[in-house]
């Protein structure tokens, strides 16, 4: 997993609550099991005009000029900002797998589903919850302001606005521990890889039968 330090992005505004993981990744494209491959499908019922298939090329497909991730204000966009109750609905994984695999890095909400929040850090993304009244403000500073970009900090668990204000977050601290290290539940096993080895080998020893020999 990709460690998770300062991160500098534009920031695209999803001005809609209850935003759940079947909008976020469409049931039909649920089929791998690989984290990678599901960007171009994020958001596809919003993003398109037509209806995707697993496997198609999207090349071609109709895009929604209304919709936030195709105006060419909001190409580029790492950090989404969204509203209350963000990835509601079925637990998928595939879900922060879209997201990171489009390009996001950081979500900021006032709430989020809690297996959704939880399966994020996992994956390499930093949701941020912030109070209503500071994504309100956020809101209005995207909209008025083209290019708008925040500046992430997750050692100093700060947001920097461009003009200079500084936004504390709250973030637990195993989680941090995790994204700024890389360490997803894989990565968080293997760091202990010798001990592993050597009780096996010790178990193996005390033990052959259980292994089919002696």
């Amino acid at each position: 997993m990709k460690p998770f330090t300062v991160q500098e992005g534009i920031v695209a505004p999803m001005d809609r609550a209850n935003i759940d993981t079947d909008m976020i990744i469409p049931k039909q494209f649920l089929k791998s099991i690989k984290r990678s491959g599901f960007g171009p499908n994020l958001f596809d019922e919003l993003r398109y005009l037509d209806e995707g298939q697993p496997d198609a090329d999207n090349s071609g497909r109709p895009l929604n000029s209304d919709f936030v991730l195709n105006k060419p204000r909001y190409q580029g966009a790492s950090v989404l900002l969204a509203r209350e109750n963000f990835g509601c609905g079925s637990s998928r994984e595939h879900a922060p797998w879209a997201l990171e695999d489009f390009g996001f890095r950081t979500i900021i909400a006032p709430s989020y589903a809690d297996i959704f929040f939880n399966n994020s850090f996992k994956n390499g993304l930093l949701p941020i919850v912030l109070d209503e009244a500071t994504v309100d403000r956020l809101f209005k500073a995207v909209e008025a302001n083209e290019g708008y970009k925040l500046t992430i900090n997750l050692e100093a668990q700060t947001i920097v606005t461009p003009d200079g204000e500084t936004i504390p977050f709250e973030v637990d601290s195993f989680r941090k521990h995790c994204l700024l290290n890389g360490l997803d539940d894989i990565g968080l096993t293997l760091i202990d890889a010798d001990d592993i080895r050597a009780y096996e080998a010790n178990r193996r020893e005390k033990s052959p039968w259980l292994f089919g020999a002696g």
